[in-house]
């Protein structure tokens, strides 16, 4: 098992990620709240790791904080939520926020995350009743670096793209991106403003 990657960031475009180690690329997925702290391109980077073995794919995912790798892993065992939902989960709130939610009961807010449902965010919330408190007492800071310069190309498209690989549809994608109206941001900061109008509709 593949635990923790150091090396050059060679390349993001969320949710995908490249890194250079030693010589050696490793692709891997990443949630927004991984990315909003991400170096610029081929500066150094760390990140801690979990390796889903399906039967068509090895799958690496890179998580910026212990914290949120463990959300992951324990989304991920309940049933109806694959790693797709665990992401969205995690692109949309912090670990603090998600534990808010949880404790509040807000079946509501989780339904607002592309393929969840209602009876998934009620399993969700009952499974994840007991973790939580674990979870809130390790929302430790990871060991990536401060949030690097804007990338070269244009946001709006690089935003686009990963609001769809997130699992919104194009016409929603659209929407979101309108009622940010700032289209100057980096793309991080424009994706992040997106995922709060959407959990706020």
């Amino acid at each position: 098992m593949i635990g923790f990657l150091r090396g050059q960031l060679q390349a993001k475009q969320p949710p995908h990620l490249l890194v250079d180690v030693g010589g050696v690329g490793y692709e891997l997925e990443a949630p927004m709240s991984t990315f909003y702290g991400l170096p610029a391109t081929g500066e150094a980077v760390a990140l801690f790791t979990h390796l889903v073995i399906r039967e068509d794919a090895h799958v690496l995912f890179g998580f910026g904080s212990e914290s949120e790798r463990r959300l992951f892993r324990a989304l991920i065992k309940i049933s109806g939520v694959g790693p797709k939902i665990a992401l969205g989960v995690l692109s949309g709130s912090s670990v603090e926020d998600f534990v808010r939610t949880v404790e509040a009961e807000d079946a509501a807010a989780l339904t607002r995350i592309p393929g969840v449902g209602r009876k998934t965010a009620e399993r969700i919330l009952v499974e994840m009743r007991d973790s939580v408190k674990k979870l809130a007492s390790a929302t430790e800071g990871g060991p990536i670096a401060e949030a690097g310069a804007r990338a070269a190309n244009s946001t709006q498209s690089e935003a686009f793209a990963a609001l769809l690989a997130l699992g919104y549809k194009p016409p929603e994608v659209v929407r979101l991106l309108k009622a940010v109206d700032a289209p100057d941001l980096p793309t991080t900061e424009l994706i992040r403003r997106a995922l709060k109008a959407a959990a706020q509709t």
